[in-house]
C-alpha cells in the first residue's frame, strides 16, 4: 500500500478524533436550541461537509432566520471545542501510525472539512501536533469535501505530487475527495457503513489505524 506513497493526508473526524459522537451531542443540542428538531439521523445526512454547509442546508430546509449560519456556527464549535478539552481521545491506533510513518521519513498532514479554530484544539488535546508537517482546514476554501481542494491543496503544501499522496478517510464525500485529488485512498468506515457499497471506491478498506503498520 505504501509502494511510491511518499505523504499520508489524514481527514480528522472520525479518523485521528472520535469526535463523531461530540460533534452529533454538539449539533443536536445546537440545532434543537434554535427550534430545528434534530436527531443522530439527521446529523448523518451531512456527514463529510464543512459545518457552515450544514447549517446552510438546515437553515434552509427550516427557514431559520433569527440566528445566522455565521453565528451559529462559532456557538456550535464553541460548544465542541469544550466536549473535546473535556472527553476528547484518540482513534485506536493513531499514536502508533503516526509514529510508524515518520519512522518511514513519509510527510504528514491533515485534510480536514472542519474549521481552523477546531483542528487546533484536536491537536493539541490530543497532543499530537508534532507529528504533522502540514494541517490544512477547509474553512476558508472555495469548497470543502466531495471537492478536492482540501486534499490538493494539503499535497501542495507538503511539496508532494498528488499521485504520490495517500489518503485516509472514514467518509464517503472524503473518499471522494481523495480520489478526486488522484490520490489513494483508505477507508476506515464506522460500523454502520461497513457494508455500504458506497465505499468500495476506495482504494482499501481496514478496521484501524493499526493496521497500516501491516503496508
Amino acid at each position: 500500500m505504501l509502494t511510491g506513497i511518499k505523504a499520508v493526508i489524514f481527514d480528522m473526524d472520525g479518523v485521528i478524533i472520535d469526535s463523531e459522537p461530540l460533534w452529533r451531542r454538539a449539533m443536536i443540542q445546537s440545532f434543537i436550541e434554535i427550534g430545528i428538531p434534530f436527531s443522530d439521523e439527521h446529523c448523518r445526512i451531512t456527514t463529510g461537509l464543512r459545518f457552515k454547509e450544514v447549517a446552510d442546508f438546515w437553515f434552509k430546509k427550516h427557514g431559520i432566520t433569527h440566528i445566522t449560519v455565521a453565528e451559529f456556527d462559532e456557538l456550535v464549535i464553541n460548544r465542541l471545542c469544550d466536549l473535546i478539552k473535556q472527553e476528547g481521545k484518540t482513534m485506536k491506533g493513531v499514536i502508533e501510525a503516526l509514529q510508524f510513518l515518520k519512522q518511514k521519513n513519509l510527510k504528514i498532514g491533515i485534510g480536514t472539512s472542519s474549521n481552523t479554530k477546531l483542528m487546533n484544539t484536536v491537536v493539541d488535546v490530543l497532543n499530537i501536533r508534532h507529528y504533522f508537517d502540514e494541517l490544512c482546514s477547509a474553512e476558508h476554501m472555495t469548497y470543502g469535501k466531495p471537492h478536492p481542494e482540501v486534499y490538493l491543496t494539503c499535497a501542495q503544501k507538503l511539496g508532494i505530487n498528488p499521485l504520490n499522496c495517500l489518503v485516509i478517510e472514514d467518509s464517503v464525500n472524503g473518499i471522494i475527495a481523495g480520489k478526486a485529488a488522484q490520490m489513494k485512498v483508505v477507508a476506515i468506515p464506522e460500523d454502520i457503513n461497513k457494508n455500504n457499497p458506497k465505499f468500495s471506491i476506495a482504494d482499501y478498506s481496514i478496521e484501524s489505524l493499526l493496521e497500516i503498520q501491516k503496508f
